[in-house]
C-alpha cells in the first residue's frame, strides 16, 4: 500500500501547520516525522491515518494501484499514539481480544505469546486502570505491532517506557515490523534511529519547501 501526498497542506484558522507536501510512501520503507514540540507532527500522523481531513490538496491511499475510499483507510493502518485511550475497564486480555474483532492478529501469534513477548503475562487478567504509564504504553504497542496490517503509524511510541521498555519497542520493530511501512513521528531520535527517510516538519510552514527532504 502506497500513501501519496499531493500538494497537501494543514491549518487551523489561519496557522498553516504544513504545507505544499508532496510525498510518496511506500510499503516496506520506514521514515520519521521530526520537529520540536507543537510543530504539527502529530497532526501530519492524523492526516496519514485518515482521521483528519487536509485543507488542501489531497492524500491517496493506494492498494495495488487502486486508490482506496477513506472509509477503509483504517483496515491497513494501526497506530500508537498518547491521545488514543485504553479501554481501562478491560484485562489486557480482553483488550487484545476486543481488538482482533476488528483487526485479525499477525500469522501464527496469539494473544497469550503476545502477552508473554511484553513482559505482561503475570498481568493478564488484572484491568488496565491499575496498570502503570509503562505497562499501558506496552498493550498500545502491542495492538499496532501484531495487528496484520501493511501500515504501522507510530507517535512518541516511547512514551513513558524505561530502559526495558524502549528496548522492547525496538525488538518489536526488528522482529514483527519487517514488510510494513513505518512513520514515526518523534523529536527523539531513539525513536526513530532505524528511519531510513526523514521528514522535517519545519520545512513545510508557510508554502514548503522543495528540498526539504532527508
Amino acid at each position: 500500500m502506497i500513501i501519496k501526498l499531493a500538494n497537501a497542506g494543514k491549518r487551523f484558522n489561519r496557522d498553516w501547520i504544513f504545507r505544499s507536501l508532496n510525498f510518496e510512501f511506500f510499503p516496506g520503507e520506514s521514515y520519521a516525522i521530526t520537529g520540536p514540540n507543537g510543530s504539527g507532527k502529530s497532526t501530519l500522523l492524523q492526516v496519514l491515518s485518515g482521521s483528519m481531513e487536509v485543507s488542501e490538496g489531497k492524500v491517496h491511499w493506494l492498494e495495488k494501484s487502486k486508490t482506496l475510499d477513506d472509509e477503509k483507510v483504517h483496515q491497513y493502518i494501526s497506530i500508537v499514539a498518547p491521545y488514543l485511550e485504553l479501554i481501562e475497564e478491560f484485562t489486557a486480555t480482553e483488550f487484545l481480544e476486543f481488538h482482533v474483532k476488528f483487526k485479525k492478529l499477525i500469522p501464527g501469534i496469539t494473544i497469550a505469546k503476545i502477552l508473554q513477548l511484553i513482559g505482561l503475562e503475570n498481568a493478564a487478567n488484572k484491568q488496565i486502570r491499575y496498570y502503570s504509564s509503562g505497562m499501558k504504553q506496552r498493550i498500545k504497542l502491542a495492538q499496532a505491532f501484531f495487528s496484520d496490517v501493511p501500515i504501522l503509524l507510530l507517535d512518541e511510541p516511547c512514551t513513558n517506557l524505561d530502559t526495558a521498555g524502549i528496548a522492547l519497542y525496538h525488538q518489536l520493530v526488528k522482529e514483527f515490523a519487517g514488510g510494513k511501512t513505518i512513520v514515526v513521528s518523534s523529536n527523539d531520535e531513539v525513536e526513530y534511529s532505524f528511519c531510513k527517510r526523514i521528514i522535517p516538519i519545519m520545512a513545510y510552514k508557510s508554502g514548503g519547501a522543495v528540498n526539504g527532504l532527508v
